[in-house]
């Protein structure tokens, strides 16, 4: 049985935390609140760092089966079920935040690793979604009434029509559903952005 030395314990603690809280910060504030101005995902999916970080350090420290932190992680999908959908770059910024608190948590592995790693995602997402790197369109849910149903069998049509209506020019749409009774389509429209000079 190996005795940990509580002192050197504490102090690797506070520097792994404070590695992850920077790590984190940088993630969601610096770069997803920046660019998406999502102030509810941002607040989520750092405190699920932070309790994450507390719960992962409790379990590292003691012995514990990886049976029972895929266990843990079950639990916590099990929220994704009950709560509203969310875009996949909102999953992959909340997923980035609780996976920070994984790596920094996990005692075992050195500080400079640990460092290293956590620099890695934070760069990576940085340059993944950076503006510059892939332009991608913009999206919108949209609800349409009175439209001719021929018209969702030809896509061209389709997106001439949306494209005159938003006044922008869309790429691509997505049929999300058809209400014969009350006649609405619902859609996820993608269109591009007006180039600012």
């Amino acid at each position: 049985m190996q005795i940990i030395d509580p002192s050197n314990f504490l102090v690797e603690l506070v520097l792994r935390f404070a590695i992850d809280v920077v790590a984190m910060v940088s993630l969601v504030f610096g770069m997803y609140y920046r660019r998406y101005r999502d102030k509810e995902l941002a607040t989520a999916a750092s405190m699920f760092n932070i309790f994450a970080f507390a719960v992962l350090t409790i379990l590292s420290s003691v012995e514990f089966s990886i049976a029972a932190g895929f266990g843990l992680f079950a639990i916590l999908a099990l929220f994704s079920l009950r709560s509203e959908t969310i875009s996949k770059v909102e999953i992959s910024y909340f997923f980035g935040s609780i996976g920070l608190a994984v790596i920094c948590s996990v005692m075992g592995t050195s500080l400079t690793l640990v460092a290293t790693i956590a620099t890695f995602v934070i760069v990576a997402a940085w340059i993944i979604d950076h503006p510059r790197m892939l332009r991608s369109s913009s999206s919108a849910k949209l609800t349409l009434d009175r439209i001719e149903p021929q018209i969702l069998s030809d896509y061209e049509s389709m997106r001439s029509e949306l494209s005159g209506r938003l006044g922008v020019e869309v790429m691509t749409f997505q049929i999300l559903e058809v209400n014969y009774v009350n006649d609405l389509v619902r859609l996820n429209v993608f269109y591009r952005k007006q180039e600012t000079l």
